[in-house]
């Protein structure tokens, strides 16, 4: 999956068990509790999972059910937003602090790879599941 440079200056990540998955963003972002934050080794492994997610042909359901918020040092708001869906293999990427360009706003990875089962993995570590991916 690809991901906009600035993302390089993310410190933080917020893991968000998103709450309204037909409507994964709303005015103020990922609509969602947060159940973990990443900081450190373990965000620079997770941003590593995402970006080595292979391409893979889109279905159409897009129910995600898990968001990444990313964070730098510097400014309160996220610089970028992911909703996850691992149903139908479709990422929804928003920007606050980056510019995301159109081609990176929808984009569609391989849920069944090993960096995305490792990422599903992760995220189900952070809180029990819900019946949703």
């Amino acid at each position: 999956m690809r991901l906009p440079a600035d993302c390089g200056r993310a410190e933080l990540l917020e893991v968000v068990r998103l709450s309204d998955a037909a409507r994964p963003f709303t005015a103020h972002g990922l609509a969602g509790e947060v159940v973990d934050v990443w900081v450190g080794d373990e965000a620079a492994q997770a941003l590593a999972l995402v970006g080595a997610l292979p391409d893979s042909p889109r279905y159409r359901c897009f129910v995600p059910g898990w968001g990444l918020r990313l964070h730098d040092a510097v400014d309160p708001e996220p610089l970028l937003e992911i909703a996850f869906c691992f149903r139908c293999n479709g990422a929804r990427v928003q920007g606050r602090s980056v510019n995301v360009p159109e081609d990176l706003r929808f984009q569609d990875f391989e849920a069944e790879s090993p960096p995305g089962r490792e990422l599903l993995r992760r995220f189900r570590a952070c809180a029990p599941a819900r019946g949703r991916e």
